[in-house]
């Protein structure tokens, strides 16, 4: 190890009144769990998504409101569910097939287009941010 490293151990080491090993187990011990805890990114697979993409096409294209893309989707046997700060497509069983934005419709288009958040949303702030950005936007 670098001098200046082994310096720093020792001086945490003194400052915890321990020995410079029990600190460097401790960081091990501290990045293996951060490593095994790590949620893993939720990719949709492409081969999915694509057919998906162009069977909703016209469905997230058209729609003239929340309502209306709910229904839409539910007669192609899929919806839109809350899923984080966005939305996720799921089928009629409740699988998660992707989220909205692998589509290319992300929730914060949607409700620009639509005027509203997602109804029942957590992240309703999204939308209020949303408007703000607008606004400054038009200030300029």
């Amino acid at each position: 190890m670098p001098p200046e490293m082994v310096a720093a151990l020792r001086q945490i080491a003194g400052d915890e009144d321990t020995s410079v090993d029990v600190v460097i187990r401790g960081a091990i011990k501290r990045d293996l769990y951060r490593r095994t805890r790590a949620k893993s990114a939720r990719r949709a697979d492409e081969q999915l998504v694509a057919p998906l993409r162009a069977l909703l096409a016209d469905d997230l294209a058209y729609a003239n409101g929340w309502d209306d893309l709910q229904a839409r989707l539910s007669r192609k046997g899929y919806e839109l569910r809350e899923a984080g700060g966005g939305l996720a497509l799921h089928d009629t069983a409740g699988a998660r097939l992707c989220k909205g934005s692998d589509l290319g419709y992300s929730y914060t288009r949607l409700m620009r287009r639509f005027g509203a958040p997602f109804p029942g949303h957590s992240h309703r702030y999204l939308y209020t941010k949303q408007l703000d950005e607008q606004r400054a936007r038009l200030v300029r």
